[in-house]
């Protein structure tokens, strides 16, 4: 009998519906308390999951939610150059169809 490893399941914080963790994009806080687009999704440290739309990633950001998951007060420039390094990587993955 083969077991089948369960597929990671994360909840995205824009609109709360639940998907596999390779469809969303991660939001990572490191050990240093940088906060940051991870492109990867395996660097090290605290991460929060959204839909790559930017419907989920306003919403996540306009009520706060990066700051509870994170657990971390954003300034608005961090916000600002969080959103832009997302809209580049939704960009990217539109561009080659991942």
């Amino acid at each position: 009998m083969i077991k089948r490893r369960k597929k990671p399941i994360r909840t995205c914080l824009g609109c709360g519906q639940e998907a596999d963790k390779r469809d969303l994009t991660r939001v990572v806080r490191s050990p240093e308390g940088d906060v940051a687009v991870d492109e990867t999704g395996k660097a090290n440290g605290r991460g929060a999951y959204v839909h790559p739309k930017a419907e989920c990633f306003e919403a996540a950001a306009r009520r706060h939610r990066f700051d509870a998951a994170l657990r971390v007060n954003l300034k608005e420039e961090d916000v600002e150059r969080i959103r832009r390094d997302f809209e580049r990587l939704t960009a990217q993955s539109a561009a080659t169809g991942r």
